[in-house]
């Protein structure tokens, strides 16, 4: 399919670059026709034999189990959010008690008939009555605060606007603090993003009578999110700039509204927040220790001579952490699976808990005064499941309910190490059928996501096994960029160092086709958002090297991306294109501008028209890129969703969907 081109070249610091389908960042009619042919063809290619029908039915079978979510204790009452197989957005319930029957107290699949409105947070009131928590429609970052009488069961009339990730931190039954960005309108619209904001809300006011709190309008770039310490005596805001994972921390003792200190500024390293005791405030940190620790400062007497180390770095990196009960419970990272420690006020190791295998603690909850946590386990094989730790009787236990629609005994996980460009050793998992014999001839889907220090870890997900049951080899590599052995790992793949992990997934590919695991034809990779970044890069690199390309909500403009919703943020990460020394890395990789005269092996872009995170210009560009410059047979297809966005708060509906169309493009290709 040949798209318009306008004549558009602009300026990059001497460099004249292209830009042709930019008309394609557009909302207008034009763009919703382009859009509309690219379905056509996309269902042209499915028409002949499509095998969607069936993979949907089997998709809706796998996806029908019950699901819980890491509960909050509050009072007697325990809060936790659960699924019980086919709805579009999970359920939140309370229940007095372990024991105690589930009442509903939030059904979000009663407010839109097509499940696209989604609870984004919620934070409950330490008396146990009200509920604050954020809605966001249609996969939108953009959220709503509501306030709900949980003795009534009825909302308060505010709505509070304006809102992206906030937290809700209560003081009381007074209010909360949150943050927020300027209304639209009294910035300009590439501000409205930024001049982040702290606000305090006093229950059953409108939000035009909250009060301002903080703001560094100064700073416009950084953003803060509040929160308070166990005794409710200090306000604390952890500042961040962009997606950088280096933050500040303020802090405000609320006995006669103090001053707002600015004890860290963003910038130096990792510091959050666990837990305290008085004036002591305990921090994960890495600090002078890239895997991380945990320090003691006394905010009394801050100077750094005065940190004290509690726990100090070890072999594994620290994944998630929290003060709970005069303990402290962390989640280490060995070669990106778990190991759950608890130790004792002074940093002493009391147990290691034993974990059901070898999987990942995605989830930590408890409170600082309490003798028991929860953590969400997950594995290749397991859905996430939940288990309570009593800290008095030493035990893990589940908590709720566990039913599966396939036997996890027919398959294995194993974990390999390969080198990459540079000699340097990078782990992957596999997960396949048990008896798997190396032949070559195996489908292989190879994944990978590679920045913003973030670990890929074993996950469960319900069309993964789907793709076991055709037949399929799954693989995920622990490529540079993301935290799976701490912050210099990050560091290694992120700035002028992104192309080793390109260089680190090309590496996975070659090794999975010289160990028999697959071959070229019928290799394929899977990359969302930045992983669609990754994906996009290496195909443009090495089109040869693969059977099939999934490229999902990815972004491949590096040249503008900070010119759309919050790509500012990215900055940190990627570089800043107006920068002559990040421009020439940047424009090196970027997968846009590296589409030239190729045979290019079949694809599937995948974006949403809700999707204010990674705009899909992106995605419309490069497809409309690849298309043009396609000298092979093999298809380059477009699909958009509607009433949809980055992911968070997709309906299961619309996820099976999408899914059933990923893995038909697959078996169509790969002829499974």
């Amino acid at each position: 399919m040949q798209t318009r081109k306008e004549n558009i070249v602009e300026d990059f610091h001497g460099t004249p670059v292209a830009d042709p389908y930019r008309w394609l960042e557009n909302t207008d009619s034009e763009v919703e026709a382009w859009v509309e042919n690219q379905r056509a063809l996309a269902e042209k290619f499915f028409a002949s034999g499509d095998p969607r029908p069936q993979l949907k039915k089997r998709l809706a079978e796998l996806w029908n189990f019950p699901r819980v979510f890491l509960p909050r204790k509050v009072g007697d009452w325990y809060f936790y959010e659960a699924n019980s197989g086919l709805q579009n957005q999970p359920v939140l319930y309370r229940q007095q008690g372990l024991e105690g029957a589930a009442d509903t107290v939030l059904d979000p699949n009663a407010w839109s008939s097509d499940g696209t409105a989604a609870i984004s947070n919620y934070t409950i009131e330490d008396g146990g009555r009200f509920l604050a928590y954020t809605v966001s429609e249609s996969g939108s970052d953009r959220q709503v605060i509501h306030i709900r009488d949980l003795e009534r069961k009825e909302n308060l009339p505010e709505a509070i606007r304006w809102c992206r990730f906030t937290n809700m931190a209560w003081r009381g039954a007074e209010g909360f603090y949150y943050s927020r960005f300027p209304e639209p309108g009294t910035v300009p619209p590439e501000d409205e993003v930024n001049y982040s904001q702290i606000y305090w809300h006093t229950l059953g006011t409108p939000q035009e009578e909250d009060r301002l709190v903080f703001h560094r309008p100064d700073a416009k770039e950084l953003s803060f999110s509040p929160f308070l310490t166990a005794d409710q005596e200090y306000l604390l805001i952890h500042v961040n700039h962009g997606t950088d994972p280096r933050n500040g921390f303020y802090y405000q003792k609320l006995d006669g509204e103090g001053p707002i200190v600015r004890l860290l500024e963003p910038g130096e390293a990792t510091f959050r927040f666990w837990g305290s005791e008085g004036s002591k405030f305990f921090f994960f940190t890495d600090w002078q220790s890239p895997k991380g620790r945990v320090i003691a400062v006394d905010v009394e007497d801050p100077d750094r001579e005065n940190w004290v180390e509690v726990i100090p770095e070890q072999e594994d990196v620290i994944s998630q952490g929290r003060y709970i009960g005069g303990k402290f419970v962390i989640a280490y990272m060995h070669n990106a699976s778990s190991r759950l420690c608890i130790f004792g006020a002074g940093g002493e190791l009391e147990e290691e808990a034993g974990l059901p295998a070898m999987g990942f603690i995605e989830g930590l909850s408890g409170q600082q005064d309490h003798r028991e946590f929860f953590i969400s386990f997950t594995s290749f094989l397991h859905p996430s499941a939940i288990f309570r730790y009593d800290l008095d009787a030493g035990r893990l236990e589940p908590f709720g309910r566990r039913e599966l629609k396939f036997n996890p005994e027919d398959y294995e996980t194993s974990q390999v190490f390969y080198p990459s460009k540079d000699g340097t050793q990078v782990s992957m998992f596999l997960v396949h059928r048990k008896g798997l014999e190396l032949n070559g001839e195996n489908p292989c889907l190879l994944y990978g996501y590679g920045g913003f220090n973030i670990a890929i870890t074993p996950s469960f997900s319900a069309s993964r096994i789907l793709w076991l049951e055709l037949g399929g080899v799954y693989a995920v590599a622990n490529l540079r960029g993301g935290s799976e052995y701490g912050d210099e790992w990050h560091r290694a793949g992120m700035l002028d160092k992104k192309q080793n992990v390109f260089d680190d997934f090309i590496a996975a590919a070659e090794w999975l086709i010289e160990n028999g695991y697959t071959k070229r034809e019928k290799l394929a990779i899977e990359g969302r958002s930045n992983g669609g970044l990754l994906v996009s890069a290496c195909m443009t690199q090495r089109p040869e090297l693969y059977g099939a390309v999934l490229c999902i909500v990815p972004v491949t403009d590096m040249l503008r991306f900070h010119k759309f919703t919050v790509g500012r943020y990215w900055i940190p990460e990627y570089g800043d294109p107006g920068n002559p020394e990040h421009f020439e890395f940047l424009y090196r990789y970027s997968p846009l501008h590296n589409v030239k005269k190729a045979e290019y092996p079949p694809t599937f872009v995948i974006t949403a028209q809700g999707d204010d995170r990674v705009v899909p210009g992106h995605a419309f560009k490069f497809a409309a890129a690849l298309q043009e410059a396609q000298q092979g047979d093999a298809p380059i297809l477009l699909r958009v969703d509607t009433k949809s966005g980055h992911g968070h708060g997709k309906p299961i509906g619309k996820i099976i969907a999408e899914h059933a169309d990923i893995y038909g493009f697959l078996t169509k290709v790969f002829k499974i």
